[in-house]
């Protein structure tokens, strides 16, 4: 329990340091919000109108004093752009981009484990060398790429869905999840070579220990054995992976959004960029960060719980 308190308080620092790295960032770049947002209708009476509506006149650090101060209780201002709540923005988005990085770990689970066990138990054999090597290529593909690469295959050529299509989980709950599918897979392939690669070598490596050959000894089936010995050692890596992998793959939905019209964080991410509507760029950062954070907070208490020697480092 010491160990997991001093993650929590380690992991609350992460994230108090990281706002004010988002929020200084942005007030120091160059750029005026009130003048994007007015355009060519700007004039110096009206931009310090409009300044003074936003709080941009205010002192920086009283700024973010009452950023954070709204930031803890969910409150993340107003946007620039739509003079809307941003927590009512990111509130209809999240779900999207939340589900999206779900499906594309689930499926990075699947076919890492089923792979990586495989090609454990069939080592130095044709199929372990193929998968092997389809595995290389896969690894060294990145997600946006694997997207647009699924986008031609999938959608174009053998027209398994239709690029575009995209329907809100609040109108059809099966098509939303079956559009979202090879999205998630696009993001999904890259981390399952890893992840099998990296469980292959876990397997391999534990059954040279000591207690396995005690284990034979002493009578033990060799299903057994593999099962309920091997791979319970060998898991512990791939486990640290996975909280690894699903923290990246929060990221790289932001991008596959893009990829595949999707209307989750990421559209409004890169359009509120675009328009200088810091407010909803920082909830979405934030929001970006406090799931990563969170993921591997939650890894680290189910490491310390595979592994009990982790709480005496």
């Amino acid at each position: 329990m010491k160990y997991i308190g001093k993650r929590i308080v380690t992991s609350a620092l992460t994230l108090l340091v990281v706002s004010c790295l988002v929020f200084f960032s942005f007030a120091v770049i160059p750029g005026d919000p009130a003048a994007a947002k007015l355009g060519t209708q700007a004039t110096e009476t009206k931009l310090m109108a409009l300044r003074t509506e936003m709080g941009l006149d205010r002192p920086l650090l009283v700024r973010y004093g009452e950023w954070l101060k709204g930031a803890v209780t969910g409150n993340f201002g107003k946007s620039y752009s739509y003079s809307m709540p941003v927590s009512d923005m990111i509130g209809d988005k999240l779900p999207v981009t939340a589900c999206l990085s779900l499906y594309a770990f689930v499926i990075m689970l699947i076919l890492a484990i089923l792979i990586g066990i495989y090609s454990a138990r069939h080592k130095d054999k044709t199929i372990d060398r193929t998968l092997m090597i389809v595995n290389q290529i896969i690894m060294s593909v990145p997600p946006f790429f694997a997207g647009i690469l699924v986008t031609l295959l999938f959608g174009i050529i053998l027209h398994f869905f239709t690029p575009g299509s995209y329907v809100s989980y609040k109108v059809n709950l099966t098509s939303f999840l079956g559009y979202l599918f090879f999205p998630a897979l696009s993001i999904a392939l890259p981390k399952a070579a890893m992840g099998a690669k990296l469980l292959r070598s876990s397997i391999l490596e534990e059954m040279k220990q000591d207690y396995v050959r005690t284990a034979y000894s002493r009578g033990n089936r060799t299903k057994d054995v593999f099962y309920k010995h091997i791979l319970k050692n060998a898991a512990i890596p791939f486990v640290t992976f996975c909280g690894m992998a699903l923290a990246d793959m929060i990221a790289g939905s932001i991008i596959i959004e893009q990829v595949f019209s999707i209307p989750g964080l990421g559209r409004i991410l890169f359009s509120s960029i675009q328009n200088r509507d810091y407010p909803v760029v920082e909830a979405v950062i934030m929001c970006i960060a406090f799931l990563v954070i969170a993921v591997n907070l939650i890894v680290d208490f189910v490491y310390s719980r595979l592994d009990p020697r982790i709480t005496l480092e």
